[in-house]
């Protein structure tokens, strides 16, 4: 199970939110194409092995007829309140061979009793219901927000739980325990489940990474990526990401779906990492996944397989500098046998040890793949590999952790040896598997940015491509102008651009970027530090922070150098920290920096996890200056951060 399905669909999807309140109408849930067959099939010719289906958000709403609530699919206008998500889920991963997985969100607003012990056990008849009757599940998914703002069956106010100990999970877990045996539990908050969050949705473990952690006591972020070389409890990381930049559907994100290189970076930074990836799809308000999410799957899926299509170790020698007792059944052809059940070890005392294949004649490659025999735990604590070019050994990587598969690139080198150097290890290393492979180039689109002074920069991933580009919405190719150098820019713009392979004729996915007004007319307001400007530069990897002596609410005030008529506002977080994120706000405009007008307010959900654009409407206004106003931080601290403020015209 090291490849699975996300499939995020509530009542949000019908709004256009992030999160749901709790108040949405359920008469808006009625799907036209509703296919659990096709998120199945999709699935399936992904390479996947099994789905996790959002059964209930934070909501509250319920995609089963549960019979402890009205705010299910049973009063829904879909099938005359007669249907069931989970059923013809669990139906349609029956038949296409998948394992079904549910999530369950612990936070409820849409229920009157949360807060109180009478939610608890309202919970647990739910997760009940669920373990009883849709056959067996591989894993529950219990997501670590919790406690906030909600309609709370009419209350509309802040609810406040310990998240440690109001949903006495201990109990919980005896329930499913008892339920489903087989099943695993992940976890974000109060006791330790079978598998961990990464700390980040951005798609990456740590490239060291235990697959421990210690029972009990609190886990900080750097034990999520990395996990814990002497933890007492084995609790391996689960990667989750999304296919597009948020985890429900929305409109606007049909053209930011993840291109395949994105994917195959993804891919190399967690199942390559000893980690388990979890890809989410979308569900769209017709009941379907996206024909873009549905491509840009099956075209990852095509694109790892060929990576590792031909594994160059194959009948090749090997030889290694220890054997346990010299005997046969631990020797080094064990580890090149493609059989996961059998491995290469050393003797008790020996941790570091080498193993040298013989490739027969210079042959070219660029990955090397290797893995433990898990069943006897994680061992391995640092090795490099080496390639015998020339007659002369070069180091080509060097690397910490293995755990249950290990992924290293670099350029492609021809060698007739390769050598895996195993340079500390908890005790005698047990290798089951290793691959070598030359994968094909694939090509990563480039990036657009434009600065204050309206000048754009297209930067390719590497020095060998070529760039094109368009202007407006027209599709880039070989044959359209090509990038030369920054260029300067007025107004509006859209800008498409591709890298170009010579050697092959082969291109990289399209990177589009639509900006709009120029903003080398901006100031920054009542702000003496020049630094701040760091937040106008264009430049997502820069960032600028108000004092800390400064107590919420904060203000960011911009003059636009001219009256403009507004519709909207984007705000990006700092991307290099993981506080500062602004996780409710208020939106005011100014035609004279004296007289003020509220436009917005609202929260930025899940900026925590996920510090993405976040991108807000109004109703048009005419207007020269504008504050964002940061009402609260993601910490409760006082700490406000930005990357990037940009504003939407009419």
């Amino acid at each position: 199970m090291k490849y699975y399905a996300f499939l995020h669909y509530s009542l949000n999807t019908y709004t256009d939110q992030s999160w749901g309140f709790g108040n949405e109408d359920v008469r808006s849930f009625n799907p036209s194409k509703l296919d659990c067959r096709q998120w199945a099939r999709i699935c399936k010719e992904a390479g996947m092995k099994g789905i996790i289906l959002t059964v209930k958000h934070h909501c509250g709403f319920c995609l089963w007829p549960s019979k402890y609530t009205e705010y299910s699919v049973k009063n829904a206008p879909w099938k005359n309140g007669n249907g069931d998500v989970v059923r013809e889920m669990a139906d349609a991963c029956k038949e296409y061979g998948l394992k079904l997985g549910i999530y369950l969100s612990p936070w409820d607003r849409n229920h009157p009793d949360y807060g109180k012990p009478e939610y608890i056990t309202y919970f647990r008849n739910q997760l009940t219901e669920l373990l009883t009757n849709y056959g067996p599940i591989f894993e529950v998914w219990f997501d670590g927000a919790n406690g906030g703002s909600g309609y709370y069956g009419g209350a509309n106010e802040t609810r406040t739980i310990d998240r440690t100990t109001y949903y006495d999970w201990k109990n919980t877990y005896k329930l499913i325990r008892r339920l489903q045996p087989d099943c695993v539990i992940w976890n974000d908050g109060g006791d330790r489940g079978d598998l961990r969050w990464v700390g980040t949705e951005g798609g990456l473990v740590g490239e060291t990474n235990w697959s421990l952690l210690n029972a009990k006591g609190e886990v900080e972020w750097n034990m999520l990526h990395y996990g814990l070389e002497n933890g007492d409890s084995w609790v391996p990381a689960e990667v989750n990401t999304s296919i597009r930049p948020e985890w429900f559907y929305h409109p606007h994100e049909d053209s930011q779906v993840k291109t395949v290189p994105q994917l195959m970076e993804t891919y190399y930074n967690s199942i390559g990492r000893n980690g388990t990836l979890l890809l989410n799809f979308p569900i769209m308000p017709n009941g379907l996944i996206h024909p873009n999410d549905e491509k840009a799957a099956l075209e990852f899926a095509k694109a790892v397989k060929e990576a590792f299509a031909v594994n160059l170790v194959t009948n090749m020698k090997v030889k290694a500098s220890n054997v346990r007792g010299n005997d046969k059944q631990f020797g080094p052809d064990m580890s090149i046998d493609n059989d996961k059940d059998t491995y290469w070890a050393t003797d008790d005392n020996v941790t570091n040890a080498s193993l040298t294949i013989d490739l027969g004649k210079p042959t070219m490659f660029n990955r090397f793949l290797v893995q433990e025999y898990i069943r006897l735990g994680q061992r391995v604590k640092a090795f490099t590999v080496e390639a015998l070019v020339d007659g002369n050994w070069k180091q080509l990587a060097k690397a910490t952790t293995i755990g249950y598969e290990r992924i290293l690139r670099f350029p492609g080198v021809k060698a007739t040896q390769v050598r895996l150097n195993i340079t500390g290890s908890k005790s005698c290393p047990v290798i089951s598997n290793i691959g070598i492979y030359n994968a094909p180039q694939i090509l990563a689109a480039p990036s657009i940015v434009r600065n204050q002074s309206g000048e754009i920069t297209i930067t390719p991933a590497d020095m060998e491509s070529v760039v094109y580009y368009t202007l407006g919405s027209g599709q880039p190719t070989s044959k359209s102008k090509k990038y030369t150098g920054p260029f300067q820019s007025e107004g509006k713009l859209e800008i498409g651009a591709i890298a170009w392979e010579p050697a092959t004729g082969k291109s990289s996915p399209v990177t589009r970027e639509k900006f709009d007004i120029s903003r080398k007319d901006w100031k920054i307001t009542g702000i003496n530090d020049e630094k701040a400007n760091l937040i106008l530069d264009g430049n997502p990897s820069t960032a600028w922070h108000q004092n800390n002596d400064k107590k919420m609410p904060v203000d960011l005030v911009l003059d636009l150098g001219s009256e403009q008529k507004l519709c909207g506002f984007k705000y990006l977080p700092d991307q290099g920290k993981t506080t500062g994120a602004i996780a409710k706000y208020q939106f005011f405009v100014s035609q004279d920096n004296t007289e003020w007008k509220q436009v917005d307010e609202g929260e930025f959900p899940n900026i925590k996890n996920n510090p993405l654009w976040q991108t807000r409407s109004f109703t048009p206004v005419k207007a020269r200056y504008v504050r964002l106003r940061a009402v609260h931080e993601v910490n409760g601290n006082h700490d406000a951060g930005y990357a990037e403020v940009d504003v939407i015209t009419k």
